[in-house]
């Protein structure tokens, strides 16, 4: 989820914001700094079609349109009601089900699974927990001289390996082109490198690794082909940086030679401070 977020809101700064011009929209997003609902995000496209072609992430990640009816007209506004009937549609945000039973516009009801799926993000390291206690910067009440408390955990360090997976079959159904995933690997990698909150400042993309295959061929996961080696008097536990650590290819690059003759291209992004016990291939 965290992972969908950063895409959506680098390609938000990045020429998808809906504005004259622009390249395009995201359907999933904050609009004056606060949310918008489903039925408010309906007045800006008129029919699926115009759902697909402006918003790029339901290209990448689908997404269920299911704005509420208008009201019901009485006397001679009735006939013209009748064109927005309510039915009943349950759906949720990127195809998740959930139990809305509301009525909706049926004209704008519609529900597209995205190709673009992501494995939940795991560390590659054991990882040390930290509990914080601190202090908030402004008090409940007015006359109250005691601040709030905040408490939050976090790690030392971390190195998170993601698997994602570009459905072609899905892809096709929903009209993403080839340029919708470059800009989604852009996203992924300086995206990454835009997240400056709090919580989530020092985060660093080291390693992207996108492979083509023919024919509809699928190694699998290729995270769970990576580990990490420390270097000398390094124990896992108190790794604090990515030069603590070398990351061990050998599996994911024997899987890649196994079949490359299964596979029409590999992209390789990476980070000059990591360093890997053999290069990945391009090709």
């Amino acid at each position: 989820v965290r992972l969908k977020r950063t895409i959506r809101d680098y390609l938000l700064e990045n020429g998808y914001n809906g504005e004259t011009g622009s390249k395009g929209d995201i359907f999933i997003r904050e609009v004056g700094g606060k949310p918008m609902t489903g039925t408010e995000r309906a007045k800006s496209y008129a029919n699926r079609e115009e759902y697909l072609a402006k918003f790029i992430d339901v290209r990448l990640f689908g997404g269920v349109s299911a704005p509420k009816a208008a009201p019901k007209a009485s006397g001679a506004k009735k006939e013209k009601a009748k064109e927005t009937e309510p039915t009943l549609f349950e759906g949720g945000v990127d195809g998740e089900p959930t139990d809305v039973d509301e009525p909706v516009d049926a004209k704008k009801t519609f529900h597209f699974t995205g190709p673009v799926q992501f494995g939940m993000g795991r560390s590659l390291n054991r990882v040390r927990e930290n509990f914080i206690k601190g202090t908030g910067a402004f008090t409940t009440k007015e006359e109250s001289i005691q601040k709030t408390f905040r408490e939050e955990y976090n790690i030392t360090y971390g190195l998170i390996a993601f698997h994602g997976v570009v459905n072609e079959r899905a892809a096709k159904y929903v009209g993403t082109t080839e340029e919708d995933v470059q800009r989604l690997m852009g996203a992924i990698w300086d995206g990454t490198k835009s997240l400056l909150t709090r919580s989530k400042k020092g985060h660093m993309p080291r390693l992207l690794v996108k492979i083509d295959y023919k024919d509809g061929f699928f190694i699998g996961d290729l995270a769970e082909r990576l580990s990490l080696n420390p270097v000398a008097g390094k124990r896992e536990e108190v790794y604090e940086d990515i030069e603590d650590f070398t990351v061990d290819t050998s599996k994911l690059v024997a899987a890649l030679t196994k079949y490359a003759d299964r596979i029409e291209r590999i992209t390789v992004v990476q980070d000059d401070r990591i360093s890997l016990s053999e290069p990945i291939p391009t090709m």
